[in-house]
This record gives structure tokens, C-alpha cells and sequence, in this order.
């Protein structure tokens, strides 16, 4: 006997594309929404535009690990409502093929997708995140080479302000160049120059500024007059200000700890209660997203048939109203079992358990229950409801077209 049918890949084929397109449609408005606040933030922050693509992609993990489980949902869903629509799962029912068994390949697809998700969510994702904050840390503590703005103010350390009025080449070349350096023992400098550079030192810690035909005026508390230089060439040195290091992965954050991390700071009873409650929620929010993926295909299958004589696509509302629920749930749950309310295990595996019922009822009514429809009451309000705002909007036209 065939493990793969010419039914199971007509069917894989039907589901494939949907998925695929549902689930990059998801991750592409979710990087596109990002995507513009990260332009916004590194451009307030002087960074180079290079470091807005390598946060996006720390963040794909992410967003791939929100979309893989409403591509899987709609990917099948959509496949089964054309065979529905085409008359060809009636063919199928009449050939002695249950909805269990059309179901084969759709739990392969979700299987796959589940160990997937599970390696996101589980070793990926942390990782990723941890590596996003890393990136906006440097970025706003300076690492990652900020600019310095033209026609702004700029502060280089905390006691030297440079201001430029043109840039060319990149940085390289400057043009109308302001410097004011102070010590704490009260000496000032103040150098203003036509045109400069910056040049690297074996230290690298330190920079030398190239200024090339201007003035220099350096005053102390010792001093009568300012004391002023007009040079053709003289060079700088700045001191670069010093960069605290990144915190280590976790550091309190339960989103950047892997599973194993998140099972052994649970399991261990020297960590303070608090944090134990937090992993301890983190850790089953994330299992109850990954093995709620095995629900997908029933819940699919269930939504997907719409009534005979009917095109009613409610079925496909409903399913994405259900599945965000869902997850808001759950995110609750996780708050509550974090603050240490309630059982993590409760707070979590209950909403679970009661949407694994509801989703077990839903597909019994279509599959078991001859002529059930698990939403009907809900699709005979909508069709009366439509028919309703029809009759609405022809009434005003018959009135308009009597006066």
C-alpha cells in the first residue's frame, strides 16, 4: 500500500501554496511594520542604515514563529473549502474516503511545521532576540559608529562638542569644522577649521582628527588672555567615550532563555520564586503555542465547509477571530502565571484543554454527524444579517429611482 496517493498530492499541492503564501504575506507586513520604526530609530541615533537589515533579520525567527501557525490554518482551510466548493470532496465521501483519511496529508504538513516552530521558539527565537538587543544597545551607546550630523551639535564624550556644516565622501571629508574641548581642571580649547579628517591610531580607544587651516584658542584658569594658533595643519586627538558591555543572554528576560534553560532555572529551587514563576509560565506559553498546531487540521477541516447551496466564507473569519484569540489567551495566562496568581500549568494547559474540546466538537458535528455544521446557527444569522443589508441598500435605490 502507498504511503502518498495521487489523492495525497493533489491535496498536498492544494494546501502547499496557500501556506506558503499566507505565511509570507504574515511575515512580510510584520518586517514592513518594523521595519519603519527601525529606520526611524537608527536615524535618530546617527547609525549606519546597514544595522536596520541585520535587526530585521533577528527578528524574522519571530515573526516566522507568529505566521507559520496561520499559514498552517488557512493553507488548509482554503484547500478543503475548494474541494467543497468544487463538489470534489462529496466525490471523495462517495469513493469511501473519510475526513480522517483526507486528513493524512494536512498532519504531515502540520507535524513538519510543528518541529519547526519548536525549533524557533525553542533555540532560534532566544538567540535572535538576544542578538536584536545587543544591536539597539550598541547602537545607542555609540559602537556601531554613529554620525555625526551635519549642522547639528554633537557631543564626542562628555566634554567635547563638535559641529561640521558640510560632509563629503561618505564622512571622510569635512568642511566647516567647530571643536570645544573642556577638562576638569578648567582648560578650554576651541579650534574652528575649514577642512578635516579622521584618522585611526594604533590605540583604539583614540582618534585623530586632521584639521587643516584654521584658528585655535586655548584658555586656563592661569592664563590672562586666551591664547590663540592659526595653523595650516594640526591634528586632534579625541578620546573615544567608553562602552559599557552588553548585559549576558537571559539577564532577567525569560524570552532570550532557550527550553533547556528555561526547564533547568524552573527546576531549581535556589532561584528566587518570582523568576522560577516567570520561566515556568514562558516555558508552557511556549509549548502550548507549539502543540496547538496539532489542532490546526481539525479546526481547518471544521470551518472549511460551508452549507450546501452556500459561498458563505465565514468560516474563514472565524478562523482567524479564533486562532488570535487564542493566543491573547494565552498571553494572558502567561501574564497571570508570571505574577504568580495562578499555576502556570492551570493558567495555560486549561484555555488549551477547552479549545482542544471545542475544536474535538467541531470536527465531530462535520465529520460523524450526518448534514452537521458547527457553525450554522452562526452562518444563518450571517446569511440573514446580509440579506438584510441588501434589502436596506435595494430599498433606497427603488425610493430614489420613484422621486
Amino acid at each position: 500500500m502507498k504511503l502518498i496517493t495521487a489523492t495525497d498530492a493533489y491535496i498536498a499541492r492544494l494546501v502547499f501554496f496557500p501556506l506558503v503564501g499566507t505565511l509570507v504575506i504574515a511575515a512580510m507586513l510584520l518586517v514592513l511594520d518594523k521595519m519603519l520604526r527601525l529606520f526611524d530609530f537608527v536615524a535618530a541615533e546617527g547609525g549606519p542604515v546597514s544595522v536596520v537589515w541585520r535587526m530585521l533579520a533577528n527578528l524574522i525567527p519571530e515573526y516566522l514563529s507568529l505566521g507559520i501557525p496561520i499559514g498552517l490554518l488557512l493553507g488548509i482551510l482554503l484547500a478543503f473549502r475548494k474541494l467543497a466548493m468544487s463538489s470534489e470532496l462529496d466525490v471523495f465521501r462517495a469513493v469511501g474516503l473519510s475526513y480522517t483519511r483526507l486528513l493524512r496529508v494536512p498532519y504531515m504538513f502540520a507535524v513538519a511545521l510543528m518541529l519547526v516552530n519548536l525549533a524557533l521558539v525553542g533555540y532560534i527565537q532566544p538567540k535572535a532576540r538576544y542578538a536584536y538587543e545587543e544591536l539597539g544597545f550598541e547602537l545607542r551607546s555609540g559602537a556601531l559608529g554613529a554620525s555625526i550630523k551635519v549642522g547639528e551639535f554633537t557631543q564626542l564624550g562628555d566634554r567635547m562638542t563638535m559641529r561640521i556644516e558640510q560632509s563629503r565622501d561618505g564622512g571622510r571629508e569635512l568642511f566647516g569644522i567647530f571643536v570645544r574641548a573642556e577638562a576638569k581642571s578648567g582648560t578650554s580649547l576651541s579650534v574652528s577649521a575649514e577642512q578635516g579628517k579622521f584618522l585611526a591610531t594604533d590605540d583604539p580607544n583614540v582618534i585623530i582628527l586632521r584639521l587643516t587651516r584654521g584658528t585655535l584658542i586655548h584658555n586656563a584658569p592661569g592664563y590672562e588672555t586666551p591664547r590663540v594658533l592659526t595653523f595650516s595643519n594640526h591634528d586632534l586627538p579625541i578620546d573615544l567615550p567608553k562602552i559599557e558591555s552588553f548585559r549576558r543572554r537571559g539577564g532577567g528576560k525569560d524570552r532570550e532563555y532557550t527550553i533547556p534553560e528555561l526547564v533547568r532555572i524552573g527546576a531549581d529551587a535556589r532561584i528566587p520564586e518570582q523568576q522560577r514563576n516567570q520561566t515556568r509560565a514562558n516555558f508552557h506559553f511556549r509549548m502550548v503555542e507549539v502543540v496547538m498546531m496539532m489542532l490546526m487540521p481539525l479546526l481547518a477541516l471544521a470551518l472549511a465547509i460551508p452549507p450546501k447551496r452556500s459561498t458563505s466564507a465565514l468560516g474563514v473569519f472565524l478562523s482567524i477571530v479564533m486562532i488570535v484569540t487564542y493566543h491573547k489567551i494565552n498571553e494572558y495566562g502567561e501574564d497571570v502565571g508570571a505574577l504568580g496568581l495562578v499555576d502556570p500549568i492551570i493558567a495555560l494547559w486549561l484555555p488549551f484543554s477547552l479549545f482542544a474540546a471545542l475544536i474535538g466538537w467541531m470536527y465531530y458535528q462535520v465529520a460523524f454527524v450526518p448534514g452537521g455544521q458547527p457553525i450554522g446557527t452562526l452562518e444563518k444569522l450571517f446569511a440573514k444579517s446580509g440579506t438584510a443589508i441588501r434589502g436596506l441598500f435595494s430599498f433606497g435605490r427603488k425610493r430614489s429611482f420613484q422621486e
